[in-house]
């Protein structure tokens, strides 16, 4: 999957940040829930720490930045709900053909 264009590459570093960041704030307000919900201040305070503990692995938070990873970056990003394949608009049709075909399986 090490097939897409140097223009792929260099949209997709120019879009990571601003679509992680979006992720994080979405992630923020889920955190703000938890912490404003029904419940004993330690069992949200719990909560949230495993709930911190599983975000912070996913792509939408920080990802491996190789190329050689940037198709699994994008599929982990769809599979996260970071993106959405509208936001693979402005990428070359051959990323976006085996990434639509991948992401419908």
């Amino acid at each position: 999957m090490n097939r897409f264009s140097e223009s792929d590459w260099k949209l997709f570093r120019s879009k990571i940040v601003d679509w992680q960041e979006a992720y994080m704030d979405k992630l923020n307000k889920e955190y703000i829930e938890i912490l404003s919900g029904e419940g004993n201040p330690s069992d949200k305070f719990w909560k949230l720490e495993e709930r911190i503990k599983t975000d912070k692995k996913a792509c939408g938070v920080q990802c491996e930045m190789k190329r050689s990873n940037l198709f699994f970056n994008i599929m982990s990003l769809l599979g996260e709900g970071t993106i959405t394949l509208d936001d693979l608009n402005n990428f070359s049709d051959d990323l976006k053909e085996t990434i639509e075909h991948f992401a419908k399986r």
